[in-house]
């Protein structure tokens, strides 16, 4: 899966629409974010994530704490998803539970959370339950393996690095060639 492009409104400490224009970022596939602390990083993350499988990146942020405390009432929460796999484009685009003002009478209303999935050929998948179970068949893996393989918080970053290689271990052996985790055992 290569993200293309991601779409965020009034989402974590974004207050307005942002656009990331993704595919400025080449296609190796490995990417690395930086930033300073507070600079939203993981909320790049959380975006991603919760676009495919409508939850945060970790386990301590519901998708209810999502919405911007600087938003606009009237700004909507979303995230939308461009991403390609396997040599097809698809689009997600999902919203949190939220409070919003009602559109009439006044007052506020709770927004309900949607998610809607629109296939290479067109044809759109709209209800929660069917959006996650097409997005978790389309890349093989659940919320939980993509946020294990996909994407590495960064302190597992740093166990990664400095892991020791088990006895007959494959997987230390493996992740050392995917990252070269040598170099960072030189330093």
């Amino acid at each position: 899966m290569r993200p293309l492009k991601l779409k965020i409104s009034a989402f974590g400490p974004y207050a307005g629409r942002v656009e990331l224009d993704l595919e400025q970022l080449g296609k190796s596939g490995l990417y690395l974010i930086t930033g300073d602390t507070g600079a939203g990083k993981t909320t790049i993350f959380d975006a991603i994530t919760f676009a495919l499988f409508g939850e945060a990146s970790g386990t301590n942020r519901e998708p209810t704490m999502l919405r911007s405390k600087y938003a606009a009432a009237d700004v909507p929460t979303e995230v939308e998803l461009t991403f390609a796999n396997q040599g097809k484009v698809y689009t997600v685009c999902r919203n949190p539970e939220y409070d919003r003002p009602a559109r009439r009478g006044g007052g506020v209303t709770t927004q309900k959370a949607e998610a809607q999935l629109t296939l290479p050929d067109g044809k759109v998948v709209a209800k929660l339950r069917e959006v996650n179970a097409a997005v978790t068949e389309i890349l093989g893996v659940d919320r939980q393996q993509f946020s294990r393989i996909a994407m590495i918080a960064q302190g597992d970053f740093l166990k990664l690095c400095w892991r020791k290689p088990r006895s007959g271990g494959r997987s230390s052996a493996r992740s050392s060639r995917l990252l070269d985790s040598r170099s960072c055992r030189r330093h």
